[in-house]
């Protein structure tokens, strides 16, 4: 099946790589979102954060988030990278750490609707090691990857079906960030 987008974008240019490049005046702001929520300063690493947005872009069956952000989530975690995988797998359900698999679930909740995130959520998360920054960043990267969901697929852009197709992708990404893209 031939996905043709629902909009006139660039043809080689899969995912939100064609909406961002073919108008410049929104893709700016939103590789500048990707940059600070991704790659800015937090108590969460570049990889788990990477993490999330990757285990997001999957349970919303985001195809070409889901594979890209875990293609950058695997180059930056090295010899963890199969954690990625897990998460995709497991959720907060994956063998990671308490601080993972408590701001996993928040991120999921968020997913579904942020109302539904609680006290105790929050309250879990910290007990595991979560301080607010990793709270307030696990929120608005959930948030945000459902909105660059939403617009990759309410597009019908298209996406590489094999997860390899992500491999270089992602390590350019993990080493040179998300404002390379909009110059």
């Amino acid at each position: 099946m031939v996905i043709v987008p629902y909009i006139e974008l660039p043809p080689n240019l899969p995912g939100i790589a064609g909406p961002i490049a073919q108008y410049p005046e929104t893709g700016g702001p939103l590789n500048a979102l990707a940059e600070a929520l991704l790659r800015g300063p937090s108590s969460l690493t570049p990889g788990e954060r990477e993490t999330i947005a990757a285990y997001v872009s999957s349970r919303n069956a985001c195809r070409f988030c889901a594979e890209t952000h875990s293609a950058v989530a695997r180059h930056l975690l090295g010899d963890d990278a199969e954690i990625v995988d897990q998460v995709r797998a497991g959720g907060d359900r994956a063998p990671v750490d308490p601080k993972l698999k408590a701001l996993l679930a928040i991120a999921d909740k968020v997913r579904d609707d942020g109302r539904n995130v609680t006290a105790d959520d929050v309250a879990r998360a910290r007990a595991a090691g979560a301080d607010d920054k990793a709270v307030h960043d696990t929120v608005l990267i959930a948030a945000a990857f459902c909105m660059f969901n939403r617009y990759v697929d309410g597009l019908a852009t298209w996406a590489p079906v094999e997860p390899e197709a992500y491999v270089d992708h992602g390590k350019t990404l993990a080493e040179t960030g998300y404002l390379r893209s909009s110059r």
